[in-house]
């Protein structure tokens, strides 16, 4: 198995309603380790750039409105095949088709209020941890 790093976001509505460390406890059962983590609050323009490979789709306005809502924190997680154990806990997008015991069962409201983001590909982990860790050494 290899250790790999991931990027997830517990989002707006997630932080609003008080769930991060529910949330943040999944990932440490999971054996995901927090190796860098902050709080941001996101201008339409940044959640635009970080979610860029989705313009033009039906979706993009509302999503990046939603996204730049409130505060939110994206995180680096670290561990074996992170990035496949990071997409299992959270569920599928829409909560309504998620496992039980997975986080957007547990805590999301609808397929866009689906409190994380979790990247699906090393590819996209790079690129994302990129976006809001440029230039930091993680450890």
């Amino acid at each position: 198995m290899a250790i790999e790093r991931t990027l997830t976001i517990i989002k707006p509505d997630a932080v609003k309603a008080g769930h991060v460390g529910d949330i943040i406890k999944i990932f440490e059962a999971s054996r995901l380790k927090i190796v860098a983590a902050r709080l941001v609050s996101l201008s339409k323009k940044e959640a635009e750039g970080f979610y860029a490979v989705h313009r033009g789709k039906g979706f993009f306005e509302s999503l990046t409105t939603f996204m730049s809502s409130g505060p939110a924190i994206p995180m680096v997680l670290e561990g074996e095949n992170a990035i496949a154990s990071l997409r299992e806990v959270m569920g599928a997008t829409n909560p309504a088709n998620a496992a039980p015991g997975t986080i957007r069962k547990l805590y999301a409201s609808s397929i866009e209020s689906n409190c994380v983001h979790g990247s699906d590909a090393p590819e996209t982990a790079a690129f994302e941890i990129g976006y809001f860790f440029p230039g930091v050494d993680l450890v």
